[in-house]
């Protein structure tokens, strides 16, 4: 008999306040844009913003004082297919699209009838290449093609950020620690594994850090944590965010999501282009 439960979602902020139902909803500042000159009347577009409070601690592990994030979101009725859309695309962008199999008319050999056609006790067959024998053709096998997708910049961009809404207002999905890339004065797992413990991260659960730059041995330092992700603005992307049960950031990271993510934010589109061409060479 069929269970009824329902297998947990993969994705590990899916399960926050964004995607939880209105009982749970959490006030935030909606913002309707209405298309002008619209020759009819429709359903204004929303983007609704999510301030997030997040605890600021120093390398020692000590809560030093509080900052906060503010960034575009989806409505709560069109948050998952946002974010889905877009983890859809990012993941479907990265198949190379190189299989290939023969089928029979490809496959070499077989010009010869492999036995008579009657008299033999077999059943009869024309060829040894027919997709019934081992060696043969394929049958609706995979052939080379591009699996790449499109999407609106601007909704990549929303996803992004209401997926990092979702994980800063979680309950301890993110936290803001104070530079540390002068701390390192060599690579040493060992002491970066005790400053995880101090800032209260476990290093079994999956972690992401995003700094504006990552020194040499603050990389070298973590890059042996197998549930580590050291971020840059150039590589942040929706799959590591999504697959992260922690955020990490730091107070300069903090401003430029606000910059780029908040309420507020005017990019250039050549500023745009090129981090989104980053990114895709980051895939």
């Amino acid at each position: 008999m069929a269970s009824s439960a329902t297998a947990p979602n993969s994705l590990s902020f899916f399960s926050s306040s964004l995607f939880l139902s209105s009982s749970h909803k959490i006030p935030r500042t909606s913002i309707s844009v209405a298309k002008p000159n619209s020759g009819r009347v429709s359903k204004p577009l929303s983007v609704e913003s999510q301030l997030a409070t997040l605890p600021i601690f120093s390398f020692e592990g000590e809560r030093v004082g509080e900052t906060y994030l503010d960034l575009k979101t989806a409505p709560e009725d069109t948050a998952r297919a946002v974010v889905h859309r877009a983890i859809v695309n990012d993941l479907q962008n990265k198949r190379r699209g190189t299989a290939s199999t023969l089928t029979r008319g490809e496959v070499r050999g077989g010009g010869i009838k492999p036995y008579a056609q009657k008299k033999t006790g077999n059943a009869r067959r024309g060829s040894q290449r027919t997709p019934l024998r081992p060696g043969g053709g394929v049958v609706f096998g995979p052939k080379p093609r591009d699996w790449s997708i499109k999407i609106n910049r601007k909704e990549k961009r929303l996803a992004i950020s209401t997926a990092l809404s979702s994980a800063a207002t979680s309950e301890g999905g993110a936290i803001v620690v104070q530079e540390f890339g002068d701390r390192f004065d060599k690579p040493k797992t060992k002491e970066f594994l005790a400053a995880m413990k101090r800032w209260g991260l476990d290093p079994k659960e999956k972690a992401m850090f995003l700094m504006i730059d990552v020194e040499e041995n603050v990389a070298k330092s973590g890059r042996n944590i197998g549930t580590l992700r050291m971020l840059t603005p150039r590589t942040l992307n929706l799959f590591d965010i999504l697959n992260s049960d922690k955020l990490v950031l730091t107070p300069a990271a903090v401003e430029f999501l606000n910059a780029r993510y908040g309420v507020d934010s005017e990019i250039d589109e050549e500023d745009e282009d090129d981090t989104e061409g980053a990114e895709e060479a980051a895939e």
